[in-house]
């Protein structure tokens, strides 16, 4: 294969050779291939697309250029839940003792986060001595026995997916659907799951905003797990506004446990079922989604979900009693009110500046190397469809410093208050096998 050939055919809208997607990924993870052919290539790929076979051997490529975890010595088929990114999205820790109560096995490898707040592993992290670093034989005996471990990711984890992505990044074509699909499905086939779960955003707080490119990149990873033998489902969930109240690491995990409670916020509680109901059909304990539903809701009132979470916390380290009491996680020293400068009604808020704001409290990283503080964040006192008085809190900063006064501006004007109230969007638009 010569590069250049490679990259005049698909400049050209022709289907390339399998053999030369799988040599491009081989040759260019080793050095073999230099940055500027890979941009030329990826440029191509934005402005004409892949066929289906191309992104499916791209992601089959990308994830055979490292560590791949194999998870076969777990009895049963093995799930796995994918969020596209959001502001306030915490699921993972709802749904994965809801799955696993029912036997269903969650074998799960996350990340740290880069931007407004921490990922998943951050978050777990707010409990003090929890163990995220997991040798290959502990996380699968962890499964066997107990249904449900998280860990992170290696740092060998499809090492081609993450040299092309920080080149995307600096050449424009980030937003290329092919590349984005197989960049997320490489991640999750290398993590050797049988069955996928995609929780797709739509919003001004997702990396989609509007359906149509929510429902394309949607399609694609389907297609794209369908066709590398995995069984993949994807939900097309709202992110016009944060998913429930609380923003920020230690807040979120707290939030969390309140819905494994039986309590928390309804949007937090409806939209988990909802996945944890397609991983439990898709794991082979109920026929369909309205069974799964009806057991996860009972999983919930039963407090099983909860106990299998606080058992889950204190075999990788942490300590069970902050699951009881989740308040001594501990909290900001300042609580800072944004006060509405208007009555109406909340018609929109504007979750990615809702995010940026967590993540300039301290509640992210931008760089891989900052420290994440995991007390801070923003809670919000009114949601979208609420009536509220000029000078009420419409949210709170949980702040480590005193003087936030351009955050609490920030907030507020991430807040759309109209004299009529708006249309409520729905929480879940649609769903693809």
């Amino acid at each position: 294969m010569r590069m250049v050939d490679l990259i005049a055919q698909k400049r050209d809208g022709e289907k390339v050779d399998i053999e030369d997607i799988e040599t491009f990924v081989r040759e260019y993870t080793d050095g073999n291939i230099p940055d500027y052919q890979a941009s030329a290539l990826a440029m191509a790929i934005y402005f004409q697309g892949m066929h289906k076979e191309e992104s499916s051997a791209l992601t089959k490529a990308m994830a055979a250029s490292g560590d791949q975890l194999d998870l076969s010595a777990i009895s049963g088929t093995k799930v796995d839940k994918h969020s596209t990114g959001g502001v306030g999205d915490k699921t993972t820790f709802i749904l994965s003792p809801l799955v696993a109560a029912a036997g269903v096995p969650v074998a799960k490898m996350s990340g740290r986060g880069l931007g407004h707040t921490g990922g998943t592993i951050d978050k777990l992290e707010a409990f003090p001595g929890f163990q995220t670093e997991l040798d290959q034989d502990h996380f699968l005996q962890l499964v066997n026995d107990y249904k449900i471990a998280i860990a992170g990711q290696t740092g060998n984890l499809t090492p081609a997916d993450k040299k092309l992505y920080a080149l995307r990044d600096v050449t424009a074509t980030v937003d290329s659907m092919p590349l984005i699909a197989s960049s997320v499905m490489s991640k999750k086939i290398a993590a050797g799951a049988d069955a996928i779960v995609l929780d797709v955003k739509i919003g001004s707080g997702a990396f989609m905003t509007d359906l149509d490119s929510a429902k394309e990149l949607a399609t694609t990873m389907v297609d794209i797990g369908k066709s590398l033998g995995r069984q993949t489902v994807a939900v097309l969930s709202d992110m016009d506004q944060p998913l429930g109240n609380k923003v920020g690491n230690s807040l979120e995990v707290q939030e969390a446990i309140d819905v494994l409670r039986g309590e928390g916020p309804e949007d937090v509680r409806e939209l988990s079922v909802r996945l944890a109901a397609h991983m439990l059909v898709l794991g082979g304990k109920v026929e369909d989604v309205s069974a799964g539903e009806a057991l996860a809701r009972t999983y919930l009132q039963d407090g099983r979900a909860l106990k299998v979470f606080r058992d889950f916390v204190e075999r990788q380290g942490g300590d069970p009693a902050l699951v009881d009491q989740p308040e001594r996680l501990g909290q900001a020293s300042f609580q800072i009110p944004v006060k509405a400068t208007k009555s109406g009604y909340v018609t929109h808020i504007h979750a990615a500046n809702i995010g940026q704001a967590a993540g300039r409290l301290g509640a992210g990283r931008m760089t891989k190397d900052d420290d994440i503080d995991y007390h801070v964040g923003i809670e919000l006192y009114r949601k979208v469809g609420e009536q509220v008085q000029k000078g009420d809190p419409i949210a709170v900063l949980h702040a480590n410093e005193e003087s936030v006064e351009e955050l609490v501006q920030f907030v507020r004007d991430s807040y759309e208050i109209s004299e009529w109230s708006a249309e409520p969007r729905p929480l879940i638009f649609s769903e693809m096998e």
